[in-house]
């Protein structure tokens, strides 16, 4: 497909990866948010819907002609649709305060709601490094940091989970290694998490945000010298 050339023209350093989006009418919001951002390209794992159901196209209105879509992918390809040097950050769908604690057991993670947790029992068990004999925790340890502080100095990849079964382990597992963090959007205390399609526009909008102030900032040192 082509795309239109003001699209491209706006487009940003900034992904979304869907990580077992299921819902139709979430999903074709996500992508009509990602269009709305500016975003590069989305990426859509297994698990997700397919991203050209009728009702997706419906709530999509036009954003499946805006920006690319990656449909279908294995976790273990993902990396190669990113750009050098890219970060990725996971969104937090709990909306907790709690920072996380030093424990390898999900559920003392603010980010691990009880309903995400089924999905990860089987490796529950720690491992035993055989070269030091040291337990290994099974969860990948993400440092926690506001949504709205800077988090665009490199390419980055948000990676949005599904309400009901939440974010994979392989996504937590790509933002360790390339460095990315949780993103926290705090709500207050007694209030379910996010809609999927929220967080993904609240953290799409303020990507862009900060691109573009970073960009006021460079055109302003510019015009100085």
């Amino acid at each position: 497909m082509t795309y239109p050339e003001t699209q491209l023209h706006h487009s940003l350093p900034l992904l979304l990866i869907c990580d077992n989006i299921r819902d139709p009418g979430n999903l074709g919001t996500i992508l009509r948010s990602a269009a709305g951002a500016g975003c590069s390209k989305v990426l859509l794992t297994k698990g997700c819907v397919d991203a050209w159901e009728p009702k997706v196209l419906r709530a999509g209105m036009g954003a499946h002609f805006q920006v690319p879509i990656i449909n279908n992918l294995d976790w273990e390809v993902v990396p190669s649709y990113l750009p050098t040097d890219t970060r990725v950050y996971v969104a937090d769908n709990c909306g907790l305060y709690a920072q996380p604690q030093k424990s390898n057991k999900a559920s003392d993670y603010g980010w691990m709601c009880d309903r995400q947790l089924s999905k990860f029992h089987k490796y529950e068990e720690e491992e035993e490094d055989p070269e030091t004999g040291d337990s290994k925790g099974w969860l990948p340890e993400l440092e926690v940091q506001n949504y709205d502080l800077d988090w665009t100095e490199a390419p980055a990849a948000v990676v949005i989970g599904g309400e009901t079964h939440g974010v994979s382990l392989e996504s937590l597992q790509l933002a360790e290694s390339t460095g990315g963090k949780r993103l926290l959007i705090p709500v207050v205390p007694g209030v379910d998490s996010l809609n999927s399609a929220m967080a993904a526009s609240i953290l799409l909008f303020e990507g862009k945000r900060q691109l573009r102030l970073r960009a006021e900032h460079l055109s302003r040192d510019r015009s100085y010298h």
